[in-house]
């Protein structure tokens, strides 16, 4: 299943890996790994240059006609008309290069904020890495709360789920085991491995790290993202259709009156072409680009107030367009947090605001449901299983650690 040479694949047996891992990787192993196979991430294809966003800016059929009026100006000797144009077309070309690449750079920003760790097994002890440099080979820690960086063989695990619907689309938690499996098995089946882009709800665990980056599940996804083409929204289909049946339009008027002020009113051929170039270019909306790009900006930047962040200024029209949204409740709409309303003990039900650890019914109650959990709450973060969160929270409340 698994190419790379000294790691032993997912249905080898439990004793073979032990002996693999038995040597922990060095920081100088670590390097040369991290040199051979890459960086632990996801390549999101070749992004465009400033340059060429600036130029993609000209690709439009209202600005290609108003080049072509500006070419023809110069030809024919009138300077001031060909500035005014070009000048017009790269105020506009700027402005939408500048809301496009402000986009992008909030967007990586955002990227670099919510990059994962991990804790791995470096030179005998656990270090905390970014989840770029952990390398094939690596024996990463989890704990309830951690996303799982890379792809692996699960060495060791207590009580471990893992949330794996961004990669499966299996809504609840997979409760994970070490046991070997036999055959062929689907993704989703495969409980004695963890998957990058999944994370950890419950228990704890170890992981040997089998594929990383572009070779791992995940990647192979994002390979397929990669090859797709990438389509017009409808705001721009309307704007090429509309520039074109206008340009085509003013056109034909222009085309109309040169061949009057030729053939009707025998005035100079040259004074009537620079008449009609004249008109082609007071018809042409060449602001219309700029308008478009100015009201789209305000969007993005009234969204990015409110934490959303738009990387293609049309995709703005797009959203504005939606009329239904299907959401997840949980996490989404609702906070998925729990909390505790009543205690049943010594036979009776006793709501939780009357809770006392110095009553001898409650105090074993509460103090097991306290003791036995991995959950973890500090300040307005809780991390763990959703109701030892809120078993936690309770003792917190009535000052019990």
């Amino acid at each position: 299943m698994y190419k790379l040479e000294y790691l032993p694949v997912a249905r080898k047996d439990m004793i073979e890996i032990v002996r693999y891992i038995s040597r922990e990787l060095q920081n100088p192993d670590a390097a040369d790994r991290l040199a051979k196979y890459g960086a632990n991430e996801l390549h999101a294809g070749k992004q465009k240059s400033v340059l060429q966003i600036f130029l993609g800016q000209f690709a439009d059929f209202l600005v290609l006609i108003l080049i072509l009026a500006a070419v023809i100006s110069a030809c024919m000797g009138d300077v001031e008309s060909m500035i005014v144009i070009l000048a017009v077309i790269t105020m506009n070309a700027i402005l939408g290069t500048v809301q496009t690449v402000k986009a992008s750079a909030s967007l990586d920003s955002l990227k670099q904020m919510s990059a994962p760790t991990a804790k791995v097994l470096r030179d005998g002890q656990i270090v905390q890495i970014p989840g770029r440099e952990v390398v094939p080979g690596d024996v990463v820690i989890l704990e309830a709360g951690d996303s799982v960086c890379a792809d692996g063989r699960l060495l060791e695990c207590a009580s471990l789920k893992c949330a794996e619907s961004a990669l499966t689309g299996e809504s609840l938690p997979v409760e994970k085991d070490t046991e070997p499996l036999s055959g062929e098995t689907a993704l989703g089946d495969r409980k004695n491995m963890v998957f990058s882009g999944s994370f950890v709800t419950y228990g704890r665990g170890r992981f040997l790290v089998t594929a990383t980056g572009m070779d791992t599940e995940m990647g192979k996804i994002a390979q397929l993202l990669k090859n797709t083409e990438e389509r017009k929204t409808p705001l721009q289909v309307s704007l090429d259709q509309f520039g074109r049946k206008l340009s085509i339009i003013i056109l034909v008027i222009c085309a109309v009156l040169f061949g009057v002020s030729v053939l009707w009113r025998h005035e100079n051929v040259m004074n009537a072409f620079l008449f009609a170039v004249a008109l082609a270019v007071a018809a042409i909306p060449e602001a219309l680009s700029s308008i478009v790009t100015i009201v789209l900006s305000f969007g993005t930047r009234k969204m990015a107030k409110e934490n959303a962040i738009i990387r293609h200024l049309q995709a703005v029209e797009g959203l504005g367009s939606v009329s239904v949204i299907c959401s997840d409740k949980t996490g989404t709409l609702t906070q998925n947090r729990m909390t505790v309303r009543k205690l049943y003990t010594g036979g009776e039900v006793i709501d939780a605001k009357d809770a006392d650890f110095r009553d001898p019914l409650q105090e074993p109650l509460l103090r097991t449901a306290l003791l036995c959990s991995d959950a973890v709450i500090s300040g307005d973060t809780e991390i763990g299983d959703p109701t030892e969160t809120a078993l936690i929270a309770m003792a917190e409340r009535h000052g019990q650690d």
